[in-house]
């Protein structure tokens, strides 16, 4: 019997069976046939392609899992340095291979912990970070130029770095000896986040600065981290989060090469920081279509020849916004669900979410299990045997396709934006028009609604409820977190050199209204101990603040 003729027998026993009453979609709502195979799809071994080769579709690189893992990099951060210090101890004793470090709401956004705007938030959503002698203590011990660290900051990312190029200077390594990851990805800050200092100009050109100095400077460190998580966080589509990432991924393209940069120079340098959500194949082929869109774009509009140019290397994390504060147990499976999605679509690094991060900052007990979630991946499943183990599949080559498509569609809409045809010009002039944010308030609200409605199901939430979910103890950081930050502050404030500070702040304060590098000069006003809320003020007086404007 031939395929055809098996197709035709299977169709009628479908037919004949009926289908239950549900939403057949993904979870960002692509409808679904019920069945992919020779019928419906045709797969294209080129377009599919070889790990390690052009365009990627398979993996970065050509062995993959097969010569190493991914790096499993838990996201810590809490409370003081010291505190956080200890944490980090504790991971990298219990095999974690990289720190990522979360700080807290005031040093995001540019204040320091006595500042009044501050009070109640000092080290509450992460580690609280005023100066150099802050990332000195948080790192007590590591040796940072052997471990690889990322930081999740953007308004001041530039100040943050160099706190902890300096922390690396004072333990006796060098700039070159620097590998790492810091977010510095301000555009999404428009488009989803929400935490910015200045008007997005201004922080293109520190951006711009970063990306030229580590160019020069710090060879093996990642200066941009293009973040889709954060739009997916707040409420997007898979295909938004792919689609605006890149978007921005080739926007900070065409800013280097405006600075005189080929993309081989820089662009080896860029990594991206996606989320898994629960929709397993949905997220599997999302990873894999994008690293076949960066890949050509990079090579026949850009003009990159490096092979490394066009590798869309990403680290991944799961869904915080799947987690529930009913049934928090629950979280494990999805996260692990979640985790195994992002290692089955080629991810680099990993972060998995602790079961009560939904309530607080996660517990030494529910970190451990988090880390244990991967390990459990890595080493009992079998998943690190074969690499891309889904490639070929009909449902995943098709589902990866559609995103492909649908993502070229939202980039002929963000460049049809520009003025100048640029996908630079088309992001800024979205990010005035509240375009961005009016498409992931559309797309939130659409699954809301499928939410209420129970067209989709969350278990604990609006399917499978229990009336009596034991209370989770959870982490809480204490009042005197914050007194002793400040006090410590404080007294660095009043030990400090004024004179060697005033001098470092003049020559910060007359290049920002110039067009020299800032980075060295930061990294002098760190050395004098500028604090980051002086560093912020004083670049917010010379390039003024920004307001979002308003859409409705």
């Amino acid at each position: 019997m031939s395929w055809q003729e098996q197709y035709e027998r299977w169709k009628s026993a479908y037919e004949r069976a009926g289908e239950r009453d549900a939403d057949f979609t993904t979870l960002s709502g692509i409808p679904l046939e019920p069945l992919y195979g020779p019928h419906n799809v045709s797969l294209d071994p080129e377009r599919i392609g070889y790990p390690g080769a052009f365009p990627y579709t398979r993996g970065v690189y050509a062995s993959m899992y097969r010569t190493r893992p991914w790096t499993i990099r838990q996201f810590a951060g809490f409370a003081d340095p010291g505190e956080t210090n200890k944490r980090f101890h504790d991971l990298v004793q219990g095999g974690q291979h990289g720190l990522s470090v979360a700080f807290d709401m005031p040093t995001l956004m540019g204040l320091d912990s006595d500042d009044p705007r501050s009070e109640g938030e000092v080290g509450h959503c992460g580690v609280a970070i005023d100066t150099v002698a802050d990332m000195d203590r948080l790192f007590d011990g590591l040796p940072l130029g052997e471990l690889t660290t990322s930081m999740t900051i953007n308004a001041p990312a530039v100040t943050l770095f160099c706190m902890y190029a300096v922390a690396a200077e004072r333990q006796g390594w060098s700039l070159a000896d620097l590998g790492g990851t810091l977010q510095t990805d301000i555009l999404k800050e428009y488009i989803a986040q929400k935490e910015w200092l200045f008007p997005p100009e201004p922080h293109l050109r520190l951006i711009g600065d970063l990306v030229e100095f580590c160019t020069r400077e710090v060879p093996r460190y990642h200066p941009v981290s293009i973040s889709g998580y954060h739009i997916r966080e707040a409420g997007s589509t898979a295909v938004q989060e792919l689609a605006y990432t890149l978007a921005d991924g080739f926007a900070y393209v065409e800013l280097g090469m405006q600075r005189g940069l080929h993309p081989d120079q820089f662009v080896p340098r860029f990594s991206f920081f996606f989320d898994a959500h629960i929709d397993f194949f949905e997220e599997i082929a999302k990873f894999r279509a994008g690293r076949r869109i960066w890949a050509r774009w990079l090579r026949e509009r850009y003009g990159a020849t490096a092979e490394k140019a066009m590798l869309m290397r990403f680290h991944t994390q799961t869904a915080g916004v799947s987690l529930t504060a009913q049934q928090p147990d629950n979280n494990i499976v999805r996260t692990a669900i979640e985790a195994l999605a992002g290692v089955l679509g080629g991810t680099q690094s990993l972060h998995t979410n602790a079961l009560d991060e939904v309530l607080a900052l996660p517990s030494d007990h529910a970190a451990k299990v988090a880390l244990r979630t991967q390990q459990v991946i890595a080493e009992e499943t079998g998943v690190t045997n074969v690499i891309d183990p889904l490639g070929g599949s009909w449902y995943v080559e098709w589902l990866t396709d559609e995103i492909e498509r649908r993502c070229e569609e939202e980039f002929a809409r963000i460049l049809a934006l520009s003025a100048d045809e640029t996908m630079l010009g088309g992001i800024l002039r979205g990010i005035e028009d509240g375009y961005f944010t009016s498409e992931i308030a559309d797309a939130a609200f659409e699954f809301q609604n499928r939410m209420e409605k129970g067209r989709f199901k969350m278990v604990g939430v609006n399917a499978h409820v229990d009336r009596d979910d034991d209370e989770l103890e959870i982490l809480r950081i204490g009042a005197e977190v914050e007194r002793g930050q400040v006090e410590r502050l404080q007294r660095i404030k009043s030990d400090r050199d004024p004179h060697r500070l005033e001098a470092a702040m003049e020559r910060l304060r007359a290049a920002a209204d110039g067009e020299e590098n800032l980075v060295p000069l930061i990294m002098d006003a760190v050395r004098a101990d500028a604090t980051v809320g002086e560093i912020s003020r004083l670049l917010q007086d010379a390039w003024g603040s920004y307001s979002e404007t308003p859409r409705l």
